[in-house]
């Protein structure tokens, strides 16, 4: 599963009166670091926020901000018509009393609301985190969707370099195979040159050759990133995080890079190894961006 740690997201929700937005920036990190700020009406509710963002986030450095707006002009609230009617029939038989002629509006009964209207009673802080905890899904949707758009054109650049790198590796088992006779001509040439005939110890001769040869070999680096890079592919299809495996991995695969380089003194290998070391740093740079 590749997901890119660089993403940003926010949400919003309106509902009675009532706006929450939240909004998710993230960068890179090592591991999970989470900063959020949030209203004093959910501050209790940290540690429930905190474990629905590690259900959904492994890696990277987050900072949530949760924002909580009230309009308390469209709250919710209702009317107690028994209480509404009794201060109409009290208005009516004191507008008799006076003589007023007038009927009791519905606008004079409103100057009396206070005493027939009532707020919703659910608990005001559970409301709120009701809504909040909608909302703070909705921006973690979103957030993921992004971190996986941008790992997937992350993969698909690092799945081409992994290509470029097991092309080379069999370059340099080819050129590492066809040294090994061009080496024992080319010692052979250097002690005849030392010697004033061709007389040389054959035996030992093919006793230098050999050491030459276990020297010179590169068989088994060959075969250790054949296989680490299998691995890598695999690595690639998997459903969980994979960065800090894939850094792992990479350190492997420099670490027998620079072996061959070591073991093979040829201009032509030099520069494969060079241009391998490339592909493996410009890797693991975009690995650092990778959950």
């Amino acid at each position: 599963m590749f997901r890119s740690m660089t993403a940003y997201s926010k949400a919003e929700n309106i509902d009675n009166g009532l706006k929450i937005s939240v909004e998710i920036k993230s960068v890179n990190g090592r591991n999970l670091d989470l900063n959020i700020k949030s209203p004093k009406s959910i501050s209790h509710k940290e540690l429930k926020i905190r474990e629905i963002i590690k259900q959904n986030v492994s890696r990277g450095n987050l900072n949530i901000y949760i924002n909580v707006e009230k309009d308390n002009s469209v709250a919710p609230f209702f009317i107690n018509k028994d209480i509404a009617k009794n201060i109409y029939n009290n208005l009516s038989d004191l507008k008799k009393e006076l003589k007023i002629k007038e009927t009791v509006t519905l606008t004079e009964l409103m100057d009396f609301q206070q005493f027939f209207t009532y707020k919703e009673e659910e608990n005001e802080d559970e409301r709120i985190w009701k809504l909040t905890e909608q909302t703070l899904r909705k921006a973690l949707f979103d957030f993921i969707d992004m971190r996986e758009k941008e790992g997937y054109n992350l993969l698909t650049d690092i799945k081409e370099r992994n290509k470029i790198i097991l092309e080379i590796v069999k370059k340099i088992e080819v050129i590492g195979v066809e040294r090994i006779p061009n080496e024992r001509e080319r010692l052979r040439q250097k002690v005849a040159q030392i010697f004033d005939n061709d007389d040389i110890d054959e035996q030992r001769l093919q006793l230098e050759m050999i050491l030459m040869a276990d020297k010179l070999d590169i068989s088994e680096e060959c075969v250790r990133l054949y296989s680490h890079l299998k691995l890598l592919n695999e690595l690639f299809d998997t459903d969980k995080p994979v960065g800090q495996k894939i850094g792992f991995l990479l350190q492997e695969i420099n670490r027998e890079t620079n072996t061959i380089g070591s073991k093979i003194n040829d201009a032509t290998v030099a520069h494969l190894v060079v241009d391998m070391k490339d592909e493996i740093e410009r890797i693991r740079e975009q690995m650092l961006n990778v959950e």
